[in-house]
């Protein structure tokens, strides 16, 4: 199993410089290589990206000498890249291969294991030496190599590790979750996780950060300044969405074998022009990716109920259908006078995500282990 640990580095002025440099020699290469390829595609030849890299060291020492000032990676990597992205081109996974900016790409290069190594809170480059790093590598197994990129001010290291698989602990307990805007996350045990709304929270901040960027003076120093400053907040807001994702899908994944979650229309969502920018704070999107990925990686299992399934207007207790349910509605009124709930108000997302639960087990055919515990919070 491959696992990446993204780390901050703390470099100098003069290891800064070089990453600069090496990133953009990366840069360099990647359109170069891109224009070879579409002259030559379009005079009836066939490139590859062999053949391009083979012509570019021929003219390299001649033309480009300042392409060896950095590691060999800088300028050998982009071909690979090239041919990965012309390959999901073709395959119609990916967009036309497009030429990078200085201004608009993110700075970048990669390292193959043979030429870094790593030691206590640092990380050995070639022709640069060692650059702190600000913690050790949390997984262990074969370093398959590495890729640095900036971040607004600050340069990462990401080290790609072959992590042997361990047997995943098999964990009984299912549960269902309701995602939604009012709350990010409601747990059928009753528990639910607050959307902290880190976009609107500095919204104002962004705002007034953008206007100062745009009143200054194109290619002026303080145009940059002003431009690192929204980069620093647009930074700031990811990772506070990022810890508010981590933590309880981390949690749920450790603590359940079996998640059902709805299956939604995110496209669709995204097109209601009043809600499209809160749906977009919550990134619901990668909350259940994110849940996804660290469930199957413990052995566990994630069942999606279908987006047309009526987890908000159906009684978990009795099945009873309110029909004529709104989004204003918060509280859930069962209707059917022999329901054990018709004379209480049931919150409206917890009533759903046990829906999701017992429809999730159906799927699965475990219906019949379905039974709710709010004292051992799992079903």
């Amino acid at each position: 199993m491959i696992c990446a640990h993204k780390i901050r580095l703390h470099p100098t002025k003069e290891q800064t410089l070089y990453f600069a440099k090496a990133a953009g020699i990366a840069r360099f290469t990647w359109n170069w290589a891109l224009a070879e390829w579409n002259q030559q595609y379009e005079v009836g030849e066939k490139p590859t990206v062999l053949k391009l890299k083979k012509q570019f060291n021929e003219i390299r020492r001649e033309r480009f000498p300042w392409t060896w000032e950095v590691t060999k990676n800088a300028s050998d990597q982009p071909f690979l890249d090239l041919g990965k992205a012309w390959t999901a081109f073709f395959e119609g996974r990916a967009h036309r291969p497009r030429f990078k900016s200085k201004k608009r790409s993110k700075p970048s290069f990669y390292l193959a294991n043979d030429q870094m190594e790593l030691g206590d809170h640092r990380v050995w480059i070639p022709k640069l030496g060692w650059v702190n790093i600000s913690e050790n590598l949390r997984w262990k197994g074969k370093v398959t190599g590495a890729r640095i990129t900036r971040t607004a001010d600050w340069w990462f290291i990401s080290i790609t590790v072959d992590v042997p698989n361990d047997q995943p602990i098999t964990r009984p307990a299912a549960i269902g979750i309701d995602v939604g805007l009012n709350r990010l996350a409601t747990l059928s045990t009753g528990e639910g996780f607050e959307n902290q709304k880190c976009l609107s929270t500095a919204l104002k901040k962004l705002r007034q950060a953008n206007k100062r960027l745009h009143r200054r003076k194109p290619d002026s120093k303080n145009r940059e300044k002003a431009r690192r400053q929204v980069a620093r907040l647009h930074y700031r807001i990811t990772c506070l969405r990022d810890d508010v994702l981590h933590k309880p899908t981390t949690r749920l994944a450790n603590s359940y074998g079996i998640i059902g979650v709805e299956d939604l229309n995110l496209k669709g969502l995204l097109k209601n022009r009043k809600l499209a920018r809160s749906f977009s704070d919550a990134s619901l999107g990668k909350l259940l990716n994110l849940l996804t990925s660290k469930v199957e990686q413990r052995g566990g299992q994630v069942v999606k109920v279908g987006r047309f399934f009526p987890s908000s207007k159906t009684c978990h207790a009795c099945g009873w259908k309110w029909e004529e349910m709104q989004l204003s509605d918060r509280a859930f009124h069962c209707q059917n006078p022999q329901c054990a709930y018709s004379q209480f108000e049931q919150d409206r997302d917890s009533n759903a995500s046990l829906n999701i639960l017992f429809e999730a087990l159906r799927l699965i055919g475990l219906i019949d282990q379905a039974a709710l515990d709010t004292g051992s919070g799992g079903a």
